[in-house]
């Protein structure tokens, strides 16, 4: 029987006495694939109480299993290709996608998946306005980027020593507001959220400038106006590692695409 290896938090009990392969995959596609299979050992299947479900999150529940709701992972499979779908798009053609997730448990793997594909990201706080006042945060951006420089250059050596402490102090403030994000010149192309009801706020601006939201979601978050929903696990290391890592795979499996096509276009 397959076993997932930690636990989320107190209320997701991931053991195989919690779940069988058989409470996780619909009666109709009975036959585990090896995707699937991948699914249930990061325990991507494994929802919260019945009590927290949002009413809109049912149709991917398979049903509970000791209290705890379980997804169906061939719907979840079905949500988790259409946003592959998209993010393979978005790296054909090169676009920028910011990844976000707070949560403490989510921050490091959220920044992790950013770096490896040189995106920017938010993990500690989403500052409110980075989209729908993206002008104003630019300007605050490119005021942090003149700093750095100063501190780099050793420009600051002019100041006295109070001053450059000052100066130090204010930088790393930025650093931790900003410095995931400075690199996003324009509006981005796409987010992709961790738990969009931590995320309320990203969501909310996201949806105001018709910027495209993919989201990792558990059972007791709103799917409404969510754009590509992976109905999943966001609390786990191991579900989140592993649909991240999917997330990434598809982005640079998109840049490759891109890359052959230029390559042929000058060949011809």
């Amino acid at each position: 029987m397959l076993q997932t290896e930690e636990k989320p938090n107190n209320e997701i009990v991931e053991t195989a006495g919690a779940a069988s392969t058989e409470g996780a995959v619909s009666a109709e596609a009975p036959v585990i694939t090896e995707e699937l299979a991948e699914m249930f050992k990061a325990g991507v299947h494994f929802g919260y109480s019945r009590s927290r479900r949002h009413p809109k999150m049912e149709p991917y529940l398979f049903g509970i299993r000791n209290n705890i709701e379980v997804f169906d992972l061939e719907k979840v499979k079905v949500k988790l290709d259409e946003a592959l779908a998209f993010l393979r798009k978005m790296g054909e053609e090169k676009k920028m996608v910011v990844f976000v997730g707070t949560k403490p448990s989510v921050r490091d793997m959220v920044e992790k998946t950013a770096r490896e594909l040189e995106m920017p990201y938010v993990k500690e706080r989403w500052l409110g306005g980075l989209l729908t006042n993206f002008t104003a945060l630019r300007k605050r951006m490119d005021y942090f980027e003149g700093l750095k420089q100063a501190q780099k250059s050793g420009e600051l050596e002019k100041y006295t020593k109070k001053e450059q402490l000052e100066i130090e102090r204010e930088i790393a403030k930025l650093d931790r507001n900003l410095g995931g994000v400075v690199k996003l010149k324009k509006l981005p192309d796409a987010i992709v959220v961790v738990d969009p009801k931590d995320e309320k706020i990203a969501v909310r601006e996201a949806q105001a400038r018709g910027v495209p939201v993919v989201a990792i979601l558990s059972s007791d978050n709103d799917p409404e106006g969510i754009d590509f929903l992976v109905p999943a696990n966001d609390s786990s290391n191991a579900s989140v590692a592993y649909l991240l890592s999917r997330i990434s795979g598809a982005y640079k499996e998109g840049l490759s695409i891109g890359a052959l096509k230029t390559e042929d276009k000058a060949k011809k």
